[in-house]
């Protein structure tokens, strides 16, 4: 999601839910605490340089049960960062504080914002000799007829 999409989403919304991929959501108290421009310049283990920008928005929470965040003012928080983030087309990061620090990618099921995870990778696999995954469509192993015990095809 970029930040015009979590915009409009956030204008058709009237309370702001975080759901984490488990299926539970964050304490309604959460805050906002802040929005920034994340800038990562790079090598991968190719050693090709790459760049990325991105929005980040930090989520906390604490024991001040009675804050609630309204749409509108989440809205006003974004409206501030404008001048900051430059771009409404930026894809969003979020952080939450898990075990460590959690980084997620942002989607929106129509009435929640789920958090999603966020995996590793090598982005240059084709270097580092990390051999391709190939699927394999199991019915196709499974012929009763050649396979018997012991003949190594099973």
């Amino acid at each position: 999601m970029n930040v015009k999409q979590l915009k409009r989403h956030l204008a058709e919304v009237c309370v702001v839910n975080f759901k984490l991929p488990d299926g539970t959501y964050l304490p309604k108290h959460f805050h906002v605490t802040e929005v920034g421009l994340i800038d990562k310049h790079f090598v991968d283990c190719g050693g090709v340089q790459r760049k990325e920008q991105k929005a980040n928005f930090q989520l906390w929470e604490d024991g001040d049960y009675d804050h609630r965040l309204a749409p509108q003012k989440f809205l006003h928080i974004l409206d501030l960062s404008n001048k900051i983030l430059g771009s409404d087309e930026l894809d969003i990061e979020v952080e939450y504080q898990q075990n460590t620090i959690g980084k997620f990618d942002l989607g929106f099921d129509g009435h929640d914002f789920l958090l999603i995870p966020k995996y590793t990778a090598c982005l240059a696999k084709e270097s580092c000799g990390v051999p391709q995954k190939t699927n394999v469509v199991m019915s196709n192993l499974l012929s009763t007829s050649n396979c018997q015990p012991g003949g190594g095809c099973c």
